[in-house]
């Protein structure tokens, strides 16, 4: 007489429960991939300028007979403070970069640190340092995105 169709849709609860699940496990996977990406395109600001440094140094000790070194730590502060060698910093930069000289005008070594301290370039202690000297050697003395 009567006909009872069963027509309920929807989720149960345990089916709900394990998506909630494989989405937590997926994130979990995902998010510190995610942030040591962003960390490596971030120190890209910092190898580009200090190469560019290393270029114009080059040429300028082919037209003085030695490198340019200068006191001034240039910054987001003081953006023109290497702009005698013609590198200038962009006004959102994450680095600080400081140019020394080991001996009068005969070497040189520019060292960028990272700006965002005390959270360094992903929100972690570590400080993210990266050097060039005049040989032109790119070596990275902390590096931020694997701690």
């Amino acid at each position: 007489m009567f006909n009872k169709k069963n027509s309920q849709k929807g989720f149960t609860l345990i089916e709900l429960m394990i998506v909630v699940v494989i989405i937590g496990i997926l994130a979990a996977l995902a998010i510190p991939r995610f942030m040591r990406a962003t960390t490596k395109s971030k120190q890209s600001e910092a190898k580009q300028i200090l190469k560019q440094v290393y270029v114009m140094e080059q040429a300028y000790r082919q037209e003085k007979n030695q490198y340019w070194v200068t006191a001034t730590v240039a910054g987001t502060a003081t953006p023109t403070a290497f702009a005698d060698i013609g590198v200038e910093i962009g006004s959102t930069a994450r680095y600080s970069y400081a140019l020394t000289s080991a001996a009068i005008g005969s070497s040189f070594l520019c060292t960028a640190t990272a700006t965002a301290s005390p959270t360094g370039l992903d929100d972690d202690p570590a400080m993210d340092i990266w050097t060039i000297d005049h040989q032109g050697n790119l070596v990275c003395l902390s590096d931020d995105a694997v701690n």
